[in-house]
């Protein structure tokens, strides 16, 4: 790895389809944004020959503005694959948005690769969300390397930024976090600054030189080899270290030379494992040039040091009745399973679907089963359709290569899936299977809207669909309570994203309107009310009166009638429409129009006639008792609270604690939780909450995450009532 430049013809270029799992590899680069995953990618393309020259796409003898592939990411906040060759691997590189909002578009990518690349800006450190990631990785296991970009910035630090990383990445073991290069420094120019020209080569000794856009080799100079032998004897002793030759530690210890391809041996697969994780850098290629810094040395290592999908364990898998079904791993002729891992709309083809093959072989114009479920809380419905698929083919940038065929283990885009949703599953149509969904992060920020005129109302439905069948992140919510449609979104980039689809894509202008919380109202104490509905005209008359008494009930009880009257004073058969009157009006609400809940309506009394009383009558007599009971009872306005649960870094918790008691929120406990972090436990009243998710990124710079479920209604203190009050009187 790294001993050689993989620079002879055939060796590289534009991926088509693999005919073997064994010469695939996908890898996901991950990053926050800023830190030239894009950028690296470009590079990439460029040294695997998938570009002629730095700006430009090669495509079969023609060629196209290379930066379409920045414009089909929409400005880095979507996932996007482009394909590569290397030495005979076909390598699919995802590159995933930067930006929090987009959190769904990161998990798409990593549930599509068997890799990781962490791509951290030396000018710029490790934030706080990429750590996170790389907990992700860790916890199933997902190998990773570590990419250090802006090796050019004026106070760029290759060895500091190697420090950092292993302090953040290595957790019990900073010294599985080791670089496998050394930047090589050119002369210094005026302003002190010695750029980097190329890379040494730690385990082969050798020198890499950058400087006139092709990669070539030399041996170190003597001054240079102290340097180069303390490194090296800290990359040797960590490999050791995470070998699985037991007796090899003590053979290097007792003065053995250790053979340079065994090392290299127990390197790759200690990274295909996940226990090693190399630092590498890497910058872009400068104008004419044919390579850029470290990507010959990355894409080695990707297609030698990173697992085969072979070795990857597929998601769990049931038929579409949830019994377990076992499956090879990755077996090009096993049954059907592949996963929609995103969607998106293209202006002239319609839906294009990226997918993930996880065993059998997915070939044009056949028919599939499409299976999506478990996501009926966020607007999408349940569905199981059969689909014709329509072209398969790989994308560059706006190009697409049309494919014949995609094996397990390999990624495609499949055009005209009408029904697919990112998420959903393609299995054989009369073999039916349904794929364990990947966890999916919950949308707390609400954005209610409204279409903006009648033309858009007729389209907005389609179109929410449309939105939410592309984003599994985002949430549709027709809320009966509020009669709002909200779209819950990760932070407010991802809702200016939606908005923006909405009115470019599918034609829909909406309007944002304030957010509203389902508040309720109930009786403070017991109140009495009589309602008379009496009404005399040509004809038939009107005359119904009846007395109740109301009384407040704990909170979740609802509303109870019960009938008390005696001596037929209301005839039994009004007595229903007495309760339907009333609990139409607690429904419409007796103070600031909010439902009225947790009561008990006792009727007392009434009067009726022989000739004059109706269904009607009692029922308008009921609703104008209760308004009588209200209006001589102190009621009470309901807010919702939620229970929040808070995982936020010890050095944010104190912030955290007094913004939530700025919220009005009652801290019910806290827990330590490893990796120096803290979960707060409290209840907040939802109108306080609205905008948390975009608070709480803020206040705790990125590093915190928040989950809110629904605890109860309750009494609102009586001056943010009466705000409240005021607010829907002035509205």
């Amino acid at each position: 790895m790294g001993d050689k430049a993989n620079a002879h013809p055939g060796a590289a270029g534009r991926a088509t389809a693999a005919d073997h799992p064994a010469s695939v590899r996908n890898v996901v680069l991950v990053g926050h944004c800023g830190s030239g995953k894009t950028t690296l990618v470009e590079a990439l393309a460029l040294t695997a020959r998938a570009v002629n020259r730095a700006g430009r796409v090669e495509d079969g003898g023609t060629v196209s503005d290379y930066d379409e592939i920045e414009h089909r990411q929409q400005r880095s906040v979507q996932l996007s694959l482009v394909p590569v060759e290397w030495d005979g691997i076909k390598v699919n590189v995802l590159d995933t948005p930067g930006y929090a909002d987009f959190v769904g578009e990161l998990r798409a990518g990593l549930r599509a690769a068997d890799a990781a690349l962490f791509v951290v800006s030396a000018s710029d450190g490790v934030d706080g969300s990429t750590r996170m990631v790389w907990e992700e990785c860790a916890a199933v296991g997902m190998p990773r390397a570590i990419v250090v970009t802006h090796l050019e910035a004026a106070r760029a630090d290759f060895e500091e930024m190697t420090r950092i990383c292993a302090e953040a990445f290595g957790g019990d073991d900073p010294d599985a976090v080791i670089p496998l290069y050394l930047p090589l420094h050119g002369p210094e120019g005026p302003d002190g600054h010695a750029p980097v020209t190329g890379l040494i080569g730690l385990l082969s000794r050798t020198l890499f030189d950058y400087s006139t856009g092709e990669r070539k080799e030399s041996e170190p100079g003597e001054d240079q080899l102290p340097d180069i032998e303390e490194a090296r004897n800290r990359l040797i002793e960590g490999i050791i270290a995470e070998s699985e030759d037991e007796t090899l530690m003590d053979r290097y210890l007792g003065g053995e030379q250790i053979d340079v391809k065994t090392l290299i041996g127990d390197l790759e697969r200690a990274v295909a494992r996940g226990t090693f994780f190399p630092v590498l850098a890497a910058a872009p290629a400068t104008e004419g040039a044919r390579q850029g810094l470290g990507t010959v040395e990355l894409l080695e290592l990707v297609t030698r040091g990173f697992p085969t999908p072979l070795e990857r364990a597929a998601p769990r898998v049931t038929t579409v009745d949830g019994e377990p079904r076992e499956l090879s791993p990755c077996d090009p002729d096993g049954p059907l399973v592949a996963e929609v891992v995103k969607t998106s709309s293209d202006p002239y083809v319609g839906r294009v679907s990226l997918v993930r093959v996880f065993s059998g072989t997915l070939r044009p114009d056949e028919t599939v089963h499409v299976s999506g479920h478990g996501l009926a809380d966020r607007g999408h419905e349940d569905h199981d359709v059969d689909e014709r698929v329509g072209a398969l083919s790989a994308p560059f940038g706006k190009q697409q290569r049309s494919l014949t065929h995609c094996i397990a283990g390999d990624l495609a885009c499949v055009a005209k899936l009408g029904r697919a949703e990112t998420g959903d599953t393609l299995s054989a149509k009369d073999d039916p299977l349904l794929m364990e969904p990947w966890q999916m992060p919950d949308p707390l920020l609400p954005l209610a809207i409204q279409a903006h005129s009648k033309a858009d109302e007729d389209k907005l439905s389609q179109g929410l669909n449309r939105l939410v069948a592309e984003d599994p992140t985002m949430r549709l919510e027709q809320n009966q309570h509020t009669h709002q449609v909200v779209l819950w979104c990760l932070g407010e980039a991802h809702s200016d994203v939606a908005l923006e689809r909405l009115r470019s894509r599918y034609g829909v202008q909406v309007d944002v309107v304030p957010h509203r919380v389902p508040l309720r109202e109930t009786f403070a104490a017991k109140s009495s009310g009589r309602g008379r509905h009496v009404k005399q005209s040509g004809g038939h008359g009107q005359y119904a009166v009846c007395e109740i008494e109301v009384e407040p009930l704990p909170g979740g009880a609802g509303i109870e009638f019960v009938d008390k009257v005696v001596g037929g004073a209301v005839p039994r058969q009004f007595i229903p429409s007495v309760e339907k009157g009333v609990r139409a009006q607690a429904g419409r609400g007796v103070a600031a129009g909010h439902p009225l809940v947790d009561v008990r309506i006792t009727l007392l009394d009434g009067k009726a006639h022989s000739v004059d009383s109706s269904d009607a009558a009692f029922q308008t007599a009921g609703a104008l008792a209760l308004r009588e009971a209200a209006a001589e009872a102190r009621i009470h306005l309901l807010e919702p609270v939620a229970e929040v649960t808070v995982l936020v870094g010890d050095a944010y918790v104190g912030a955290v604690m007094s913004d939530l008691s700025g919220r009005r929120g009652r801290v019910l406990g806290t827990e330590q939780t490893s990796g120096g972090r803290t979960l707060i436990r409290a209840e907040v009243p939802e109108i306080e909450i609205g905008r948390y998710a975009v608070d709480l990124r803020s206040l705790s710079h990125g590093t915190a995450r928040f989950e809110r479920t629904y605890a109860r209604h309750e009494p609102m203190p009586a001056q943010v009532a009466e705000k409240v009050r005021q607010q829907t009187q002035g509205g």
